[in-house]
């Protein structure tokens, strides 16, 4: 009779792999820059795990990893940088756009409305016009 094997674990120590995983999903892979370190699968990634792991097996605490891979690859490893001069585009550049967006439409409105659609008939034009409506009412 054959008996199943157990399954291996994933980890060699799980605590280590529950704060790896804690740690990741608040860093962006460099890789695919819209995945956290977690869910990214890019070797990049792995090896920034492993990194990360070997951290937390020398007993640094969380801020101390976050701050040497920032230190390593700036603000934008972390997935909420700190507002702060650097990265005021980063936090506020969205919004500038949109305003900048929003005033253009506007300005664009209030212009179009203030010059009119309409180009306004001279006395010739309009007697052409109008001689160009008898001629397909009498065609008719």
């Amino acid at each position: 009779m054959s008996h199943a094997n157990e399954a291996v674990p994933l980890a060699e120590d799980p605590v280590v792999e529950q704060r790896l995983v804690l740690i990741a999903e608040d860093l962006r892979c460099l890789v695919c820059q819209n995945e956290s370190l977690a869910s990214s699968r890019a070797d990049l990634a792995n090896d920034l795990r492993r990194e990360v792991r070997e951290l937390i097996k020398a007993g640094k605490s969380d801020a101390d990893i976050k701050d040497y891979l920032v230190s390593r690859y700036g603000d934008f490893v972390l997935y909420k940088p700190p507002v702060k001069p650097t990265t005021w585009l980063l936090w506020f550049g969205p919004l500038l756009l949109l305003l900048g967006a929003l005033w253009l439409l506007i300005s664009t409105i209030r212009t179009t409305q203030k010059n009119g659609n309409a180009e306004v008939l001279d006395a010739q034009k309009r007697a052409k016009a109008q001689a160009l409506l008898q001629e397909t009412d009498s065609s008719k």
